[in-house]
Parts: C-alpha cells; sequence; structure tokens
C-alpha cells in the first residue's frame, strides 16, 4: 500500500507523515519545495518517503506524482484555493482521495462536483477527514440512527479557545464572510443571524455554553445520510468571535506549528443533539486531546480503509465511506471517548 500525501512540507502534512511511518504504510510527500519536503521527512521520522515535486498549476505533474499511489491524503489549505487541482490529479491518476477540510463550501462544491467524475475513475471522494468533520459527521449518524425521523438536528464544535496553526488561521480567514449554511426541508439556506445567544449543556462543566451559528463541515456532511428536516451547526460564542477578528497580519503572526504542550492541553469535543417531532432527544459526545494529531490519525486510517477494505465509488461523506462506531471505535487507542444516549 502506498499513500501520497499532498502538502507534506507543511505542519498536518507533516503529522500525516508522521502517521504513515508509524503504521508501516509506504510514503509519497508531495509538494513544491524539495528542500521543504525533506525537511519535513526527516522531521516526521519517515526518511524513508519517496519525495516528488509537483505543483497546483501543473497538472500532469500533480497525476503523474500519484499515478503509482493507492491513494492521496490531501492536507494543504486553505482548501477553497488551493484544494481542487489536487482532487482532479487524484481521480485521473486512479487514486482514492481523502483531505482534512474543515470549510463548509469547499466540501459542498467537492460533494457535489465531483461524484461522477469519481464513480468513472472507480474511486472513492472523501472529503474532510479531520477532527471536526470526521467525528462530527460519524456521531451524527449514530445520533440519528436512534431516533428514525429526525426533525432538528445539531451539530456543535464545543473546544475552547487553544492554540491553532498557521494553516488554520488561514482557512478560517479565508471563510470568513461567507454566511454559515444550515439544512432546512430539502436545501441549504443562510442560518438565521439572530441564532445568537442559544445555550448548550457541555460534559463536564457547571454551566451552560453560549454558541453562535457556524459554518460547521457536517451541516453540509449529514444530510448526505441523514434523513432531517433540519440540521444546523454552532461553536462557542467566543470562539466564533475571536475566528471573526481574524485580519491577514495575525493570521502571518500565528506559529506555523503549535507547540507540543499546547497541543496535549487542548480539548476538541463534537456534540450531536437529534430530536424528532414528539420531543424525543438523543445527544452524542465525541472527544479527544490534540486535535491536530487526531487529524492525521483520522485521515491516515480513513485512506487505509479506502484501499483495504474499499467503499462505494464517488463522493461520500466519512459515515458513508465507514462504518461510523467501528472508526470512532479505532480512534479510541489515540485518547477518543464517545457515547450515544438519550437526552
Amino acid at each position: 500500500m502506498k499513500i501520497a500525501v499532498y502538502g507534506a512540507s507543511g505542519f498536518t502534512g507533516g503529522l500525516a507523515l508522521a502517521e504513515l511511518s508509524r503504521r508501516g504504510i509506504a510514503a509519497v510527500a508531495v509538494g513544491r519545495d524539495a528542500e521543504r519536503l525533506s525537511e519535513s521527512a526527516d522531521r516526521a521520522g519517515a526518511q524513508d518517503a519517496d519525495l516528488r515535486i509537483a505543483g497546483l498549476a501543473d497538472h500532469a505533474a500533480l497525476v503523474e506524482a500519484f499515478r503509482d499511489c493507492d491513494a492521496v491524503l490531501n492536507c494543504a489549505g486553505p482548501f477553497a484555493l488551493w484544494g481542487e487541482p489536487v482532487v482532479r490529479a487524484a481521480i485521473a491518476a486512479g487514486s482514492h482521495y481523502v483531505d482534512t477540510t474543515g470549510e463548509q463550501g469547499y466540501l459542498r462544491h467537492v460533494l457535489d462536483a465531483f461524484d461522477a467524475d469519481a464513480r468513472r475513475a472507480g474511486v472513492t471522494v472523501v472529503p474532510g477527514l479531520a477532527d471536526d468533520g470526521g467525528p462530527g459527521d460519524l456521531i451524527a449518524a449514530l445520533v440519528a440512527a436512534r431516533l428514525g425521523d429526525v426533525d432538528d438536528l445539531l451539530v456543535a464544535d464545543l473546544r475552547r479557545p487553544g492554540a491553532v496553526s498557521r494553516g488554520t488561521a488561514r482557512s478560517m480567514a479565508a471563510a470568513e464572510g461567507a454566511v454559515p449554511l444550515e439544512y432546512r426541508d430539502g436545501g441549504w439556506a443562510p442560518a438565521p443571524a439572530d441564532e445568537t445567544g442559544r445555550t448548550i449543556v457541555v460534559p463536564g462543566e457547571p454551566d451552560k455554553a453560549e454558541v453562535a451559528s457556524f459554518a460547521l463541515p457536517g451541516v453540509v456532511t449529514v444530510p448526505r445520510h441523514v434523513r432531517a428536516r433540519r440540521v444546523r451547526g454552532a461553536i462557542r460564542a467566543e470562539v466564533a468571535a475571536l475566528f471573526g477578528s481574524l485580519s491577514a497580519e495575525a493570521v502571518e503572526s500565528v506559529p506555523e506549528r503549535p507547540d507540543e504542550a499546547s497541543r496535549a492541553a487542548a480539548r476538541w469535543l463534537m456534540v450531536a443533539e437529534a430530536s424528532d417531532r414528539s420531543g424525543r432527544t438523543v445527544r452524542g459526545e465525541v472527544t479527544g486531546t490534540d486535535a491536530y494529531g487526531t487529524t492525521a490519525v483520522i485521515a491516515v486510517e480513513g485512506a487505509r480503509r479506502l484501499v483495504a477494505d474499499g467503499a462505494p465509488a464517488g463522493t461520500r461523506t466519512p459515515a458513508e465511506a465507514f462504518d461510523p462506531a467501528d472508526l470512532l471505535g479505532f480512534l479510541e487507542a489515540s485518547g477518543a471517548s464517545w457515547r450515544v444516549e438519550a437526552a
């Protein structure tokens, strides 16, 4: 098995290389700069990685870089700016594709625009295998399965403010100004602007947290496999305010790589709450530490499963491509925990 990592010289790409090396999976590091790729491979302990040079503007070079790879893992964001050429090249090379995006608009575009091409090529495209979109989609599927017909489903990212990478800051800044979507009555619509001030129970905290509407990936992915009248997303109001205050200067001042102590101390938490028309409610939670490390683990495991186990060709959400409980169970070895129960 051979898996290519595009954006391997970046922070998340380096973590993906390290995870591939840890698991004994042959890695191909792809990017624009040979020196940076070599440094990243050394830092990741992946000195055996095959280094290949290909830029986003050269489709033929990208296809050739991916040609003998079973899957491509794309870590180069902001994906709305740089993701599409990698998807196209992976499909053209006959390679499965996963990425680590959390960008709502990009996710919707990939799922809609590349399904036919992926089916014709006989490959599977799974965007959004990161610490928010992956666990959020998986736990929402398990919650909805307890209810059957879902009237309202909320996907909430309830992590507190913490250290982020420059890549994450760039993605958030690139998405700033985009109106968060919600799924309502069979289609996507702008999330109501007057829904600030809502609160939600947070496990382990004495008081409810105030949340605000936000463009979470689950709003786009969950309606693909859950029949629901409404699907919406939210994050803590304080985190939404922080993202909204990002300027170009502030983004570029963010360290490329958060230090390991900050990563280990930061806890991520995805919650899904679903209710039916009678008011019966089911809640699911999935949480862990080191969001960036979790992203590398879930993205590598997703790519590995596509190669080893297969999935229907076309574009798929995480919960469509993989068994939700099984993949969440796999993350337990990396310190994650999850549960689903009546609220």
